[in-house]
């Protein structure tokens, strides 16, 4: 039985060692028959006598990077790159995409309708999953209303206060335009106050 040195191994890489973004028919285009390329080693297999090599293993994964700047939880903006009729896929600004489902798309179940976005769309939501072997997020803009309802409820009401989201956010609506208007008053009495000290001095 000769030695592992005299041995005559048998070179294999498949297409998805080639490229990490391309699909394998997309990414072995590329290449042509006398092709010298740099490749890694990734496995060697004494008793089929094959060696598997790869090209992508060069270089680090850029999902696997940009991942890493994410969380399941985050809350990120990111732009409508196809509708279809179950969903919409998106892109984030750092080359990710994902995919939101249409039972995601909104709170209100008549607002669930991938038809109201638009390519190029803008749109804020939950990433709910990470997932390296589809390399995609998955997101949802209802979980995100979810929240953003509950925080609601945490800053200005509670659940057995008795009033509806409407009426606690209409509340804190209109604390804010009274402050707004509550600033020109005050302004205004400091300078009658000013013009009335002005006379008695006169």
């Amino acid at each position: 039985m000769p030695s592992i040195s005299q041995r005559s191994y048998q070179p294999v890489m498949f297409r998805r060692v080639v490229d990490w973004q391309k699909s394998g028919e997309e990414a072995i285009k590329g290449f042509k028959k006398g092709d010298v390329v740099k490749v890694k080693i990734l496995d060697v297999d004494v008793e089929k006598e094959r060696i598997s090599l790869g090209i992508k293993q060069l270089a680090d994964d850029p999902f696997a990077t940009a991942a890493s700047q994410h969380k399941k939880g985050d809350v990120v903006t990111c732009t409508v790159t196809t509708v279809q009729d179950n969903g919409i896929e998106v892109a984030l600004g750092d080359g990710m995409t994902g995919f939101i489902r249409k039972p995601d798309l909104a709170r209100e179940r008549g607002d669930q309708r991938p038809d109201r976005f638009a390519i190029g769309e803008k749109v804020d939501a939950k990433i709910t999953a990470i997932d390296s072997k589809t390399r995609k997020l998955s997101l949802s803009i209802k979980a995100r209303e979810v929240d953003e309802d509950k925080q609601a409820m945490a800053e200005y009401g509670s659940s057995d206060s008795g009033a509806s989201l409407g009426d606690i956010l209409g509340a804190a609506l209109s604390r804010a335009q009274k402050t707004k208007t509550d600033v020109p008053e005050a302004k205004a009495k400091a300078g009658k106050g000013k013009d009335e000290e002005a006379g008695e001095e006169a």
